[in-house]
């Protein structure tokens, strides 16, 4: 069995009432890649605006594998120290990773978030020698909008990104960067200039979906 775990911020955890951009992609799977797998990782909750913490369960469509390794405000220097013992404990295959847009919020300049990507990348693999990684650049949110030195640094992790992908990948284990959807618009596919809305769910979802059959030949062309 294939086994996935989507890494990710507050937009792959997703908050109450939420389908996620992991059922879309895990009901895409379902339909196309005819073969057994699941979805893996330490977590399984939604974040709770009511609580501001990840307690809920209240999925819009409950009847999927929700586990996961994303936190509502974390990326790269959250998620590091994690990689490692959730893929040995979980047993992943694949990683499904969009990270980024938090530590250059509030954590780390785009140099350090490499550096981070590269240490993840060692702690996953030396978990899993075999492990293969997809990973979604930072999309841009409304702040990349109105703060030219943010959206400054967005664009230099995301070319810094790129070359990290490249430089660490190997047949062995190889790294794959997701191309973003290029009809994403914060406006129509969010609901608060960040965050996915249905739209942007399946948007996200097609991406990666793309990206792993285009790549490795798992699952098929995305309908919505």
């Amino acid at each position: 069995m294939l086994r996935f775990m989507p890494v990710g911020d507050s937009m792959t955890i997703g908050s109450a009432g939420e389908h996620t951009w992991r059922h879309r992609l895990w009901q895409h799977l379902r339909d196309t890649y005819h073969r057994p797998f699941t979805f893996v990782g330490p977590r399984e909750t939604l974040y709770d605006k009511a609580t501001d913490a990840p307690t809920s369960h209240a999925y819009a469509d409950p009847g999927f594998p929700r586990a996961h390794l994303a936190g509502w405000g974390e990326g790269w220097v959250h998620m590091t120290p994690l990689i490692g013992e959730a893929v040995r404990e979980h047993r992943a295959d694949v990683l499904l990773v969009s990270l980024g847009l938090i530590d250059l919020g509030f954590y780390t300049d785009a140099d350090q978030t490499a550096q981070n990507v590269r240490r993840f990348v060692a702690a996953a693999r030396e978990a899993n020698p075999r492990v293969r990684i997809a990973v979604l650049p930072v999309m841009p949110n409304v702040r990349v909008a109105e703060d030219p030195p943010f959206a400054a640094q967005v664009s230099r992790f995301n070319e810094l990104l790129a070359k990290a992908l490249a430089d660490l990948d190997t047949p062995r284990s190889p790294l794959l960067p997701v191309t973003p959807p290029a009809s994403y618009d914060m406006r129509l596919d969010t609901y608060d200039g960040t965050h996915p809305n249905a739209r942007g769910e399946h948007k996200l979802a097609a991406a990666f979906a793309g990206a792993l059959w285009e790549a490795w030949g798992l699952g098929g062309g995305y309908e919505s």
